[in-house]
């Protein structure tokens, strides 16, 4: 049965790529397309999908982008999806056997599902850690969006997710954003979505620590604008502005979590102000309080010493 559409960006993937698709090799069955999005690779990423997906009987079909944006290389697949359900992997990840057919048993099971979230396993800098297993989501599709934008749902991971092509529809991921597009998406799905879980790993996520922080070290303040501006427009889905103020402290003191560790501490001391104005749980305002302690302890101590004098 070719029910799945799979859909991976692809930017100089060339090191990658040839073990994301033998990952999925093994449900070849279940696959009608592999929408590959080679975004203005370099180093043969093209060459090597092709070469992998024939090795693994993979229906790959290579569209070539110039969108430089992993949102919009997203996109441009979802536009010429062609089979009923929607699988999104990235370049970098891995897929685990059997994962794809657990996510369309569970469909076949439950057919009023649209939107099936399996667990993941984090791989941080090429070491495993814990496994992701979702938790949280009820029947009401806005109480999950909300509770999702705000943290209080686990995240889902690109890759972890089997989408029914329907409940996507004209729905696609914002282009232009250096962080969070994912998130936007997803919570504009789960705010229609009749979702189930399963708690078998069906992906590996592949984390680069020092690449994922860098992405807040560049322009960070138009980028968290530019960010917000967008997470804004999710009221136009039912999702309540309190829930979004409270996705903008979470992001926000990242932010300021990064600047803090490089060093850069009134970046740090503007973000955390933003973080700790916005409404969060219990854990987040102790997080945001620590953080203030210890940027004036660092402070303090980079006085030089007639200022010292003067502070104590």
């Amino acid at each position: 049965m070719k029910a799945v559409s799979v859909v991976i960006p692809a930017y100089n993937a060339a090191a990658t790529i040839a073990k994301t698709l033998a990952s999925l090799g093994g449900e070849a069955g279940f696959i009608g397309e592999v929408l590959l999005v080679d975004d203005q690779s370099t180093d043969g990423t093209a060459d090597a999908a092709r070469q992998a997906a024939a090795q693994s009987s993979l229906p790959l079909r290579v569209l070539p982008a110039s969108c430089r944006d992993a949102g919009g290389a997203r996109n441009l697949a979802l536009d010429e999806a062609a089979h009923p359900w929607v699988y999104l992997i990235d370049a970098d990840d891995l897929h685990l056997q059997g994962g794809l057919s657990s996510l369309l048993s569970q469909a076949e099971t439950q057919p009023k599902a649209d939107m099936i979230v399996g667990a993941f396993r984090r791989r941080v800098n090429g070491q495993d850690r814990q496994i992701k297993v979702p938790n949280g989501y009820t029947a009401a599709c806005l109480t999950n969006a909300s509770a999702y934008v705000k943290g209080d749902i686990r995240s889902v991971a690109v890759g972890s997710v089997l989408a029914s092509r329907r409940l996507i529809g004209e729905t696609r991921f914002p282009v232009g954003l250096a962080f969070d597009e994912d998130t936007l998406f997803w919570a504009r799905l789960m705010s229609k979505a009749s979702l189930v879980m399963i708690q078998r790993p069906v992906m590996i996520y592949e984390v680069s620590a020092e690449r994922s922080d860098d992405r807040f070290t560049v322009n960070p303040v138009r980028r968290f604008l530019d960010w917000r501006r967008e997470l804004r427009t999710l009221t136009d889905c039912g999702i309540p502005i309190s829930a979004l103020k409270a996705r903008e402290g979470l992001v926000a003191l990242k932010i300021a979590r990064v600047h803090y560790a490089r060093g850069d501490l009134d970046m740090a001391a503007r973000f955390l102000a933003i973080a700790s104005a916005a409404p969060k749980r219990r854990s987040e305002a102790w997080r945001c309080l620590r953080y203030k302690f210890k940027l004036a302890a660092r402070r303090r101590l980079s006085l030089p010493p007639t200022q010292m004098q003067r502070a104590l």
